[in-house]
């Protein structure tokens, strides 16, 4: 009854799955990295571990762990946990489709028959990998059931691989004296922590977006108060922004203020939690309010004072677009020094919509707005064949590479997404906010500490991967790369940089 009064589609903030709605902060991509690493090469066959407070996005992120597994991985994911050991290696064996009949009830039948079929499939070449959910609802005997499944293995091999997900209780529970058997075999763990004051607007934005809303109906101070209350948590997000969308209707407001959402939390959250973040308001003002006092203090004391000297359908195929190719020999364009650049940076805005549909536009992918909301998510697997990559690096290196990327730049505690069009030795060339600006690099060096987002098509023709681990490692120093033997998304970025598509500029100065 409230999207046609705020111009939206859709409810930007149900609690239910929807996968178009998905936002992965840093911590997201990095726990994801962390799983997808776990059961490809990296895991090794011991466990993988990730922690979370209730409604931090451990299950979202394993429903796009489901969604992005090779085709050679066969799962089994047991979501109610609360099982005895009989009972879970039943349902183990039921997830992977084993012949367990006349086996119910036998542990020792039960662990030959899922023996059997781990032997074949690793005969076939599969990864076989069980998910626990909630793993910190599992009993002591389970648990040690659980370990006793990484004995299954051959002479070089462990033929399974177990990602526990978790409340912050299951790592007080594996710190445990008697669970340090199981302990000392987790081969990664990840705690997953909630969003940022930052990220928690730039999760309103996404959803409100994807919803087909323009405007953030919320204002400063209430997404203030809506990360206060929630805690960055987001399924609290979801709960408090929805409510307060609901309340501001109910008042005929197009904006919902502070106070709007103080209602909602009320209304929403328990008494204690909406408590503690009042009080925790209460304390930030008068912290303000003291070191007001304080300077006018300081200011009187020393006399008068001075003069005061800014891919709800993000598919492979091409639309028809020009491609946003940039000429060898560039006009003459604007010139920003260090002050310049950060006005333009806080002009931009954190979101910097305009940076991402570039980049699109220049891979010749679609550029809608819901397109763009999903781009800036930065998924390792955008659609078929387009890869997104978050990750730092020296201007060099990005130059050597010779593509088109998104520089996250920061001045004075404001940030923007700027295009990398054109590197020089003593200028480079950005689009932010508006048309495309040379800087330069000592200024861009101040505004910018290294960390960038890149979008790019698997070639045509598979890039060859070097023929050994001491072969990729060369490449991988000699592209700047951490030299790790692992052909990871930057390796895959730098393989495909001979690949057709877009490039950077040379020749400015």
């Amino acid at each position: 009854m409230y999207l046609e009064h705020y111009g939206l589609r859709e409810p930007p903030f149900s609690i239910t799955p929807d996968p178009r709605f998905v936002f992965l902060s840093e911590r997201h991509r990095d726990a994801l990295a962390h799983l997808l690493f776990g059961i490809g090469q990296g895991g090794g066959g011991g466990f993988v571990q990730l922690t979370g407070e209730v409604g931090t996005g451990k299950t979202t992120l394993c429903r796009l762990l489901l969604e992005q597994l090779p085709a050679d991985t066969r799962v089994a994911l047991i979501l109610n946990p609360r099982l005895t050991p009989v009972e879970l290696l039943e349902t183990l064996c039921e997830e992977l489709h084993v012949d367990v009949e006349g086996r119910r009830g036998s542990l020792k039948g039960l662990v030959d028959a899922l023996n059997r079929y781990l032997l074949d499939a690793y005969a076939q070449g599969l990864r076989v990998v069980l998910i626990i959910d909630e793993a910190q609802d599992l009993s002591i005997d389970a648990l040690e059931q659980v370990r006793l499944l990484t004995n299954l293995e051959t002479d070089t091999q462990k033929l399974l691989q177990i990602i526990l997900l978790g409340q912050p209780e299951l790592r007080t529970l594996l710190a445990r004296e008697d669970m340090r058997q199981l302990a000392q075999r987790i081969t990664a763990r990840f705690h997953l922590t909630p969003l940022d004051a930052g990220e928690t607007e730039r999760y309103l934005r996404h959803r409100h977006a994807i919803a087909g809303g323009v405007h953030l109906p919320f204002s400063r101070s209430a997404i203030r108060r809506l990360h206060a209350h929630s805690g960055g948590v987001p399924r609290l997000i979801n709960v408090l922004a929805e409510r307060s969308l609901l309340a501001g209707y109910a008042r005929d407001a197009t904006t919902v203020e502070a106070g709007i959402v103080d209602l909602a939390a009320k209304e929403a959250l328990s008494t204690s939690a909406v408590r503690k973040a009042m009080s925790g308001r209460l304390l930030a003002a008068v912290a303000a309010l003291a070191i007001v006092v304080a300077v006018t203090a300081i200011a009187l004391w020393n006399g008068p004072p001075m003069a005061p000297t800014a891919m709800a359908s993000a598919t492979a195929h091409p639309v028809a677009m020009a491609p946003a190719a940039v000429p060898a020999t560039p006009p003459a364009l604007p010139f920003l020094d260090a002050g310049e650049l950060a006005t333009r940076i806080a002009a931009a805005g954190s979101a910097s919509p305009d940076a991402w549909r570039s980049l699109l536009a220049s891979w010749r992918l679609p550029t809608d707005p819901a397109d763009v909301a999903i781009a800036m998510q930065c998924a390792p697997l955008l659609a078929t064949d387009v890869h997104c990559l978050r990750a730092r690096a020296t201007l060099d290196k990005l130059a050597a590479i010779g593509r088109p990327v998104l520089l996250h730049l920061r001045s004075d505690g404001r940030d923007a997404w700027a295009e990398l069009l054109g590197v020089g030795a003593l200028r480079v060339r950005l689009q932010l906010d508006g048309p495309a600006v040379e800087v330069p690099r000592v200024a861009l060096q101040r505004a910018w500490k290294g960390e960038y987002a890149a979008i790019w098509r698997s070639p045509a023709t598979p890039a060859t991967l070097p023929p050994d681990i001491d072969a990729l490692r060369r490449f991988q120093s000699d592209h700047g790369l951490v030299a790790d033997g692992v052909a990871g998304p930057e390796t895959g970025f730098a393989l495909a940089a001979d690949a057709p598509g877009p490039r950077l500029s040379r020749g400015l100065d």
